[in-house]
């Protein structure tokens, strides 16, 4: 069902709360995988904003849908989501990555209420995403999985034989989403090690494959929307998304997969912000082609 005009603008305005805590986080823990965390916020946004049947006061609740975020070095980011929702007290953010503190750079699903599966060692994700998803139909449960994966992540082979169990095996309660920001630790993902034709790839193992604008609301409801309705073969969206989103001076930029901000760059990447927040209110910064410009 397509997005109101409310709901829409609810989503656009969650999504720059939380990439405004997670700047603050950065700051608070010294450093974090900020780049990342940008590109997947409205992925994040939405999933947890709209589609996810779950309940902060009941971490356990039963039939609650499971996420995992295969990409898991991005905690920065998924810590303030699960803050924001109420599932432990925001004041712990500023302790993310602090010794002692439970909230790690890998969110630990045994330390953090709402994570339902510790990850960062990359290329498990999917993997366990089938596992639960296969679990759920054989005791006849209705809950969904959704997984997040980076592209980076993709250069794994133990990403691709979990695709090819999933196809063989038709896990339709399973929502697999690549956030394709076409950045890694090491460079641009087509010059580390290429992943085009990505698309042909998913579609070569079974999937359904949907490609989506990952920052246009709309677009990725309406992917969601697609995922979920299917019956006869897994679905992967492919969601076209840029490094850093809305924060000009690190956006598309590899060197920022991981960083910093000093007092300049906060109060810097705060403005950034505030404009891309602006654009994107306006109609005029929606979706990918826009994030890495809109806020210049």
């Amino acid at each position: 069902m397509p997005l109101s005009t409310e709901e829409r603008r609810r989503l656009e305005e969650k999504a720059h709360e939380l990439r405004s805590l997670s700047v603050d986080t950065v700051v608070w823990a010294g450093s974090g995988h900020i780049g990342g965390a940008m590109s997947a916020m409205d992925i994040l946004t939405i999933l947890y904003h709209k589609y996810l049947r779950i309940d902060p006061r009941d971490p356990e609740m039963p039939g609650r849908d499971r996420f995992i975020l295969s990409k898991g070095h991005i905690g920065v980011g998924y810590a303030p989501v699960l803050a924001d929702l109420g599932y432990f007290d925001r004041e712990l953010l500023k302790e993310y990555n602090h010794t002692g503190s439970p909230l790690g750079m890998h969110l630990d699903a045994k330390k953090v209420p709402g994570v339902e599966v510790s990850t960062g060692s990359l290329g498990h994700g999917l993997a366990i995403g089938l596992g639960l998803a296969l679990g759920a139909r054989l005791r006849g449960e209705s809950f969904k999985t959704y997984v997040l994966l980076g592209d980076g992540e993709c250069d794994e082979g133990s990403v691709w034989e979990a695709a090819m169990a999933a196809s063989h095996f038709k896990v339709t309660n399973l929502v697999t989403i690549v956030d394709r920001n076409r950045c890694m630790i090491d460079g641009p993902t087509e010059e580390v090690m290429a992943l085009e034709p990505f698309a042909d790839k998913w579609r070569a193992f079974g999937f359904e494959t949907i490609t989506c604008d990952g920052h246009d609301f709309d677009a990725l409801a309406n992917a969601l929307d697609r995922a979920l309705a299917a019956t006869d073969r897994p679905v992967v969206i492919i969601a076209d998304t840029v490094k850093g989103c809305g924060i000009d001076f690190i956006a598309g930029d590899y060197r920022w997969h991981y960083g910093g901000f000093d007092a300049e760059k906060t109060a810097k990447a705060k403005e950034s912000l505030a404009r891309y927040r602006e654009a994107r209110l306006a109609g005029g910064a929606v979706g990918a082609a826009g994030a890495k410009g809109a806020s210049k």
